[in-house]
């Protein structure tokens, strides 16, 4: 089992041991963009990715449309919280969180609350395929590295954030 350390992130040039990854890809296919609401941009549609190195630079471009303008641009937080730094992630929400009530144990945990919360206007308006995306590139951000690995729900649930 891996176990990652938010809180040490941004101090070490950590390589993710995130790492407790693997799995087999199917054949590639590429995902249809959810429709977005009136006046907003649509997902980007986004062929699933067989790396952490492939999700991550996919994730970078789904994050900039879906999640910088409450999150920054370089996720350090704006009208919501940081997913980049020592603040990101923490165990415990924040006493004052408006959407987030569970803690964040695994990767797997903040998947399940970004997939049922995220974007607040539009909740679940992506592919799960695009989530792991925003957050393989959140997790490098944070200088997470998975070593060629997928992050899937069947990897996640072994990758600790906190222990």
């Amino acid at each position: 089992m891996s176990i990652v350390r938010f809180v040490n992130l941004p101090s070490c040039a950590l390589v993710l041991a995130l790492a407790a990854c693997g799995g087999s890809n199917p054949e590639p296919q590429t995902a249809a963009a959810p429709s977005a609401p009136a006046g907003e941009k649509p997902a980007a549609a986004v062929a699933p990715t067989g790396t952490h190195g492939d999700q991550a630079a996919s994730g970078q471009a789904l994050y900039g449309q879906n999640c910088a303008g409450c999150h920054g641009d370089g996720g350090e937080g704006k009208k919501a919280p940081p997913v980049v730094g020592k603040e990101a992630l923490p165990l415990n929400p924040p006493a004052n969180a408006k959407y987030r009530k569970s803690q964040f144990k695994t990767v797997k945990d903040v998947f399940d609350f970004v997939k049922a919360t995220m974007p607040p206007n539009a909740p679940g308006k992506l592919t799960d395929e695009q989530y792991w995306d925003i957050l393989a590139f959140d997790l490098k951000a944070n200088g997470v590295n998975l070593a060629g690995k997928k992050l899937d729900s069947g990897s996640a649930s072994a990758i600790v954030l906190h222990p």
